[in-house]
């Protein structure tokens, strides 16, 4: 377990936000990543890399659109960082895979340092109940009526969606486990953490509730703002800007008054893969044991079915 964390810069506590790009146009983007920036938050945008024309309803855009391209380009530069969110927006197969790959480190100049699974890809890895072992994996196939129980190969050697070798070469940190508190190192103290039982994962972190705007601003009250500062605490944000968040070109006033009165705290905004760093150094004990595995489970669980995350 951590302990007490002495952060940068006699910062108080850590927050920052990976936004899964699904449904995302490029004049809602702008406009959200421009009061980020005003703001002084540096967070983490994923992308999807290739284009796939098929009749998906989490279309978004991609970074085949040239003018979307230049945008992430320029954010990147002012600091920015640019995550992976598989290689497009339905399932992929092995080389469509490695082509987004290849495809990032030459548009971006390095290799995608944190990715999340997009929840429908069959590429997806250590997805669906395989996120979870022993008696919580039964229940939690019973109570979703083994839905999708064996959909996701992403990890299975034999399956054509296999990558989880690529996984290992190209990604240092991926999302699993999503928890409704705003503290979210509370909640998983090991992150980033190994998990051996999970071979093609560099490391895992977990991130807090805010899958659309309403869950956003819940999960960044004003009390929970102040409780992640007494706690000094790490947030990292799991959310889609383009759920939302901006209509008619105007964002939610909610949303920029809470994070316009988190931004005069003394926290530290940085890119998740930056805290995620940090943390590591941190961290002397990065494998988490048994005993550690079936706690964070089991809490997950709870969230998941209780409390609805993701």
């Amino acid at each position: 377990m951590h302990k007490k964390i002495i952060w940068p810069d006699n910062k108080k506590f850590a927050f920052t936000i990976f936004d899964d790009t699904d449904r995302s146009n490029l004049e809602d983007s702008k406009i959200i990543y421009q009061y980020l920036e005003e703001l002084g938050f540096k967070t983490t945008r994923s992308v999807w890399m290739l284009k796939n024309d098929d009749s998906s309803q989490e279309k978004g855009i991609t970074c085949e659109n040239n003018l979307y391209l230049n945008w992430l380009l320029e954010i990147k530069n002012k600091g920015f960082e640019i995550g992976y969110h598989n290689a497009t927006y339905n399932s992929s197969k092995r080389q469509s895979t490695k082509e987004a790959l290849d495809k990032f480190i030459k548009i971006f100049g390095q290799k995608p340092n944190v990715m999340a699974n997009h929840s429908e890809n069959k590429e997806n890895i250590y997805w669906g109940s395989h996120r979870l072992s022993g008696s919580r994996k039964i229940i939690y196939n019973i109570l979703t009526f083994f839905k999708k129980n064996k959909y996701y190969e992403g990890h299975k050697k034999s399956s054509p969606y296999f990558w989880g070798d690529f996984c290992k070469e190209y990604i240092s940190y991926v999302r699993n486990f999503v928890f409704s508190d705003i503290n979210t190192l509370k909640c998983c103290p090991y992150m980033p953490y190994q998990d051996l039982t999970k071979p093609y994962v560099n490391s895992w972190f977990a991130s807090s509730e805010g899958n659309n705007v309403e869950m956003f601003n819940k999960c960044i009250s004003n009390k929970n703002q102040d409780r992640l500062e007494i706690e000094g605490g790490a947030c990292i944000m799991y959310t889609h800007f383009a759920d939302g968040f901006c209509k008619n070109g105007k964002l939610s006033e909610k949303f920029k008054v809470q994070m316009k009165r988190l931004s005069k705290k003394n926290g530290w905004f940085v890119p998740v893969s930056s805290l995620l760093e940090f943390l590591k150094k941190q961290n002397t004990t990065q494998i988490i044991n048994k005993n550690q595995i079936s706690k964070l489970e089991w809490k997950w669980l709870f969230n998941k079915l209780i409390l609805g995350s993701t």
